[in-house]
């Protein structure tokens, strides 16, 4: 459930007609609801909990929208942080989320990174290479302390929405092996400056079967118990994100409730460890919109009767890179409901790319200069992965409280843009 529905004919934002806000603000903008946000992310946690796995750390994934604000709203009810960079703890800081709740993600650490991290009090840094284990352990002995790590390791379990947000399969660059781990984290165990928690996996984004996050979880738990049995000491399982969401060109995927159970199922009688969990899309997609305006419909003729008809936005691929990267499906609403006939349009941007397609022969009402269309489902994803391309200000961004709404991230000027850049001095 999210709280974007018609009323009295126009598209609103909990109690917010979205038009108020494209006057207010302009357009492009992205859009979020604080209520679908709140829900969203208790659900998954109360699923979580009714299913037997205790009290476990929900590490909401920055990456997937990273405005502070967002952030605050999900840290106020308890949840944490997946980071994979500074940038990101420091995100997350900043929102209030303590470091005890912040896990520190991601393939290419840096020392300073590192360093970063443990300065800040993470509750996990997920070591993801033995090279990156020597790294951590010689910054957490410059500053004299234990480290405190995760293994990810690599289930070689194939899932996904597409092959670009696969992780988890052998050929992919995230985790060691399960031949690796236990070896790695016998090391660890007997070293001065680190401190094994436990063992996590990833395996992918906008997974819609359950199956393959079986076959994992499963292995994950023979690994528990495998370290187990030699010794060592394993107070942590991080299962990762991955549960897909509803894009309204496909069937509603599982539910947290049935995800959940799933994993209260696998689990069954493992003692004595906290569970933890790095959603994102799956809190934060359907909590956001692009809305956007239309420049103009361009129809060519092709002298045979038919032709195409190219329905140009202020919205471009800068914007909203989804469809360009990974071939996404975002259902286009118009703001403002109509009576009339659909028409077959490819939905456009004004970049100079052919790339800046977001769909081809979409069927949508008529639709002419000023009129203003919603990209549902555009909260995971969407402004985290904007950028400045054409010299296009980056989009801003605006939260939803009910009848009011705040902007929490605005447009920069031109001047700003260009401000950031100088001239070298020889020139």
């Amino acid at each position: 459930m999210n709280h974007f529905e018609v009323r009295g004919g126009e598209l609103h934002c909990e109690d917010t007609p979205l038009s108020r806000i494209a006057e207010s603000v302009g357009t492009p903008v992205y859009v979020y609801s604080r209520a679908t946000l709140e829900r969203h992310y208790t659900v998954f946690r109360d699923s979580l909990v009714a299913a037997g796995l205790g009290d476990p750390l929900i590490a909401y994934a920055v990456k997937a929208n990273s405005n502070v604000a967002v952030l605050r709203v999900l840290g106020d009810l308890g949840a944490g942080a997946d980071t994979v960079s500074e940038g990101e703890i420091r995100r997350a800081l900043a929102a209030g989320i303590p470091g005890e709740r912040i896990v520190f993600s991601g393939v290419g650490k840096t020392r300073g990174e590192i360093e970063f991290a443990l300065r800040a009090g993470v509750s996990e840094i997920n070591v993801e290479s033995e090279p990156e284990l020597t790294l951590v352990a010689e910054v957490a002995g410059g500053l004299g302390l234990r480290a405190p790590i995760v293994f990810r390791v690599n289930p070689d379990v194939a899932a996904g929405g597409h092959a670009k947000i696969a992780t988890g399969k052998a050929e992919n660059k995230f985790g060691v092996s399960f031949d690796e781990a236990a070896r790695l984290y016998a090391n660890a165990s007997n070293h001065p400056h680190l401190k094994p928690l436990g063992v996590a996996c990833h395996i992918g984004s906008q997974i819609t079967d359950l199956a393959p996050f079986e076959a994992a979880f499963t292995r994950m738990r023979g690994l528990v118990e495998a370290l187990r049995a030699e010794g060592m000491t394993v107070e942590r399982l991080d299962l990762g994100g991955g549960l897909g969401v509803p894009y309204f060109d496909m069937p509603d995927p599982p539910g947290p409730a049935e995800y959940a159970a799933m994993i209260g199922r696998v689990m069954a009688g493992l003692e004595a460890i906290r569970f933890a969990f790095e959603p994102g899309r799956v809190i934060a997609a359907n909590a956001g919109v692009l809305l956007a305006s239309v420049v103009h419909l361009h129809e060519r003729p092709n002298g045979e009767g038919g032709g195409r008809r190219f329905l140009v936005l202020d919205a471009a691929m800068n914007d909203l890179i989804r469809p360009a990267m990974y071939d996404a499906f975002h259902d286009i609403r118009p703001v403002i409901e109509t009576d009339a006939a659909p028409v077959a349009c490819d939905v456009v941007g004004p970049v100079c790319e052919t790339g800046d397609t977001f769909t081809r022969e979409r069927m949508l009402p008529p639709l002419g200069p000023g009129d203003l269309v919603a990209f549902m489902s555009a909260g995971a994803y969407g402004a985290a992965m904007a950028s400045e391309y054409n010299s296009r200000p980056l989009v801003p961004e605006v939260l939803v409280d009910g009848d009011r709404f705040a902007v929490i991230r605005r447009r920069p000027t031109y001047d700003e843009m260009l401000a950031a850049e100088t001239m070298a001095e020889w020139l």
